[in-house]
């Protein structure tokens, strides 16, 4: 009955947010700082989202991931805010993500997220070792309903969210390199990072790992937690240097230009990997979305641009999100014949017209404005608005079906005004308005009080909103 606003669908009631069931450490060493790290995952509220907090520093700062906190993009991903920095945070976000953990707070003793083997696979063990919850709180997923395009021609990187119904991502690299070609991975749903993104480790090339060897900038590099793409001819001097720099009796090049034994997982491995950092970039994003990301040649500051690109986009529109908009070819719900009979209330004070929606924590009504009502004869005739106070009635009226709902006899029991708290009048309302009566409960109804948040809208601008608390009475027992 309800068409979502075409800026953005919010599907807030698919499903629960999840947390850990339990914390558990992990240690390691960071890829870039070299910095032996401990790092502790611990369960969080509803709400909470993913924070990381360096317990080493004073004070204790908490970082939220982010995309406003990122700070540096050259080497990873790498976010600060209050004085703490906590960098590479992309593999553990794509894990969490992967997973379905909506709420987690990560406290480490050192400045960066322990690279383990250079993929999400062990972040994804030890979490499924010591199991996830489900909380009690709905999650909120915004699916976009329009493309959202971003393009570097510096870097001649191409990313595209299109509207899905579900989360997908196709990636595309291609680096002029003999050894990779032309490579594309793709991730149809979520269900499938575990067994086909997360065990997809980091690559460089060669001439890459020099340089960050040759600039002290790879301290906790090893040739286990990386695939390393040989892109030209390398003599045996330079093997011999590189098994001593990673403390490897011997290193060569083998299968198809990668150094040393390692074997490739999947033979577009390192597409793969560029898919999991697009998971982990975008889930800096703040919010879950539905959209088929397609990523071409994508790195992190191309990532971490589009994720801010997104972001910008549902704060500008998920005010939208929850605007019902009303079909008059859809039948009612209820229609003025059982809301008549539902409600106490008669002409001239039954200011319902339709119910469009209707669950067991919220409804919709409409209220058709003409110039025919008669409080209009003497409200301004001249410059007829309807009254605020009735707009609060129409929406009381509306809250009354809600309250009523659960109950097999509605039109024994009558609902009467507590109290009106928060009403804000916003615009005027005024003949040939449809006014569409908005209302949530605030708590579960308990010994015949119903707490509401009421607001109504014409069209999509927001006219009237306020708190309402009602009472249900059997009309025998007033």
């Amino acid at each position: 009955m309800i068409k979502k606003n075409k800026a953005l669908q919010n599907h807030s009631l698919t499903s629960k947010q999840h947390t850990l069931k339990t914390h558990f450490t992990l240690s390691g060493v960071g890829l870039h700082t070299g910095h032996a790290v401990n790092m502790t995952l611990k369960p969080a509220n509803p709400g909470f989202g993913i924070r990381f907090q360096r317990v080493d520093l004073p004070g204790q700062p908490v970082v939220k991931a982010d995309v406003d906190y990122v700070v540096d993009t050259s080497r990873g991903t790498t976010l600060e805010h209050d004085g703490a920095r906590v960098s590479t945070v992309e593999h553990l976000l794509a894990a969490l993500v992967g997973l379905g953990i909506d709420n987690v707070l990560i406290e480490l003793d050192g400045p960066e997220i322990p690279i383990m083997d250079g993929s999400s696979r062990e972040f994804i063990d030890a979490i499924e070792r010591e199991g996830v919850v489900e909380q009690e709180a709905h999650r909120v997923v915004y699916t976009l309903d329009q493309n959202i395009h971003f393009y570097d021609p510096v870097k001649n990187v191409d990313m595209l969210a299109v509207p899905a119904p579900e989360y997908q991502i196709t990636t595309m690299i291609d680096f002029n390199s003999p050894v990779l070609g032309t490579q594309h991975a793709v991730l149809k749903n979520m269900g499938d990072f575990k067994k086909e993104i997360a065990p997809c480790r980091t690559f460089c090339f060669l001439h890459e790992l020099e340089y960050l060897l040759d600039n002290n900038l790879i301290k906790g590099g090893d040739v286990s937690n990386a695939i390393v793409v040989v892109d030209k001819v390398v003599s045996e001097k330079e093997l011999e240097r590189l098994a001593h720099v990673f403390n490897k009796q011997k290193i060569e090049v083998k299968q198809e230009g990668i150094l040393n034994n390692i074997q490739l997982h999947y033979s577009n491995e390192p597409a793969r990997h560029k898919l999991l950092d697009v998971v982990g970039d975008l889930a800096l994003i703040g919010y879950p979305i539905n959209a088929h990301i397609f990523a071409s040649r994508p790195g992190h500051a191309t990532n971490v641009e589009f994720a801010r690109k997104i972001k910008q986009y549902i704060k500008k529109n998920k005010h939208l999100s929850d605007i019902p908009q009303y079909d008059p070819n859809q039948p009612p719900i209820y229609d003025i014949n059982h809301i008549e009979k539902s409600l106490p209330h008669k002409y001239p004070f039954l200011l319902v017209d339709k119910i469009i929606e209707l669950s067991d924590h919220h409804v919709v009504g409409v209220k058709n404005v003409t110039f025919n009502e008669q409080f209009f004869q003497g409200h301004f005739p001249g410059n007829p608005v309807m009254p605020g106070v009735l707009q609060l009635e129409a929406l009381a009226q509306a809250g009354g079906i809600l309250a009523l709902n659960n109950i097999s006899d509605p039109e024994n029991y009558d609902t009467y005004f507590l109290k009106i708290d928060k009403a804000k009048f916003k615009q005027k309302v005024i003949p040939g308005d449809t006014l569409i009566l908005k209302l949530e409960l605030l708590s579960p109804i308990r010994r015949g009080i119903c707490e509401m948040k009421g607001q109504a809208y014409v069209g999509n601008k927001l006219a009237t909103e306020a708190e309402l608390v009602a009472q249900i009475v059997r009309k025998d027992k007033k």
